[in-house]
């Protein structure tokens, strides 16, 4: 009777030991637009391995990639919501709940690379009140992914100066890239980026707008042939996680998680100028013209720009004009 009564508690601490080990481990789905090559894939990749590796397979990353589940725009609802866990996502998706994040997409604001990595450092005045705002949605975000420079994409010839889109259709990834496209004389077409070769494809747009590492991994010289190096905007993907989903799982979990995001922001970061370098390089080896504006049609194109900043505080209110003093104070 004793033996049977030892047999059972020790089934018993089995079992409880079992669960335990069960209840350790998490599994991370991440929903991505763009293909696994691309450098926001490849960042995934490293994430992934990071995570999987320090948790001795514990916690578990799964890469959705090609926007297989959710299209850019419907990522911060499917991450906010908890029907998925992470996300990456355009920083310009969560124009419509919070307008202060397009600041970086105010027309030159951030036209060199010390001033995007001061603004996009962890704990900048730029950065800080953003990922705050972002966290009402219901996502927590766990780090920032470079995207580069915005270019312009067109068939014929460059876009010198604001003369060459008047009455165009222009594509756009933002509200206040379109109000910078509207304040030129164009017209902005809202497109998703895993949408835009097809629009290119088929004359829905003109003009397209990009980084210029999305020419490389979408094979965007198949349907456009030149790219005009504006730099008008920098482009910021974010990567977020569900916040209860956050909430709920282990500390350590969630310290390994953060390691491994801060790792993979600080390469992909590193990495952007070379990752732009070689895109520009395929561009020119698959038969893209690349122009180079001058400083004349630069600025032709800045004297456009002004009414883009009006509204931009206009719409985003106290937290606008926080980030955009946080921001030219940077210049200084």
């Amino acid at each position: 009777m004793r033996i049977a009564r030892l047999l059972v508690g020790a089934a018993a601490g089995l079992a409880l030991s079992m669960t335990a080990a069960l209840a350790e481990k998490s599994t991370l789905r991440i929903t991505l637009q763009l293909p696994l090559k691309s450098h926001l894939g490849q960042n995934l990749v490293l994430f992934k391995d990071l995570v999987e590796k320090n948790s001795n397979g514990d916690i578990t990353v799964e890469i959705y990639d090609s926007a297989q589940l959710y299209k850019d725009n419907e990522v911060p609802q499917a991450v906010g919501s908890g029907s998925i866990e992470m996300g990456v996502a355009s920083l310009t998706r969560y124009v419509g709940d919070i307008p202060a994040v397009d600041v970086f997409y105010l027309p030159f604001l951030f036209n060199t690379e010390e001033l995007v990595r001061k603004a996009t450092a962890p704990g900048s005045p730029v950065r800080t009140p953003l990922d705050e705002a972002i966290a009402g949605t219901g996502a927590k975000v766990l780090w920032w992914q470079a995207y580069g420079g915005s270019i312009l994409l067109s068939k014929g010839g460059p876009i010198k100066t604001p003369d060459d889109i008047k009455g165009k259709k222009v594509r756009v990834f933002g509200k206040t890239l379109g109000t910078w496209i509207e304040a030129a004389g164009g017209a902005p077409t809202l497109i998703s980026g895993s949408e835009q070769y097809i629009a290119y494809q088929r004359g829905t747009v003109d003009i397209g707008m990009t980084g210029v590492s999305g020419v490389d991994s979408r094979k965007l010289w198949e349907v456009m042939d030149t790219i005009t190096v504006t730099n008008n905007a920098d482009i910021e993907f974010i990567v977020v996680v569900n916040q209860k989903f956050w909430d709920g799982l282990p500390e350590d979990h969630r310290k390994i998680i953060e390691e491994a995001a801060l790792t993979a922001e600080a390469d992909v970061r590193n990495a952007m100028a070379a990752i732009e370098a070689e895109s520009y390089r395929a561009a020119k080896e698959n038969g893209m013209t690349v122009y180079e504006p001058t400083e004349q049609e630069i600025a032709a194109w800045q004297a456009a720009a002004q009414p883009v900043y009006d509204q931009f505080l206009a719409a985003s209110g106290e937290l606008g004009a926080k980030v955009l003093d946080a921001a030219k104070a940077l210049q200084n």
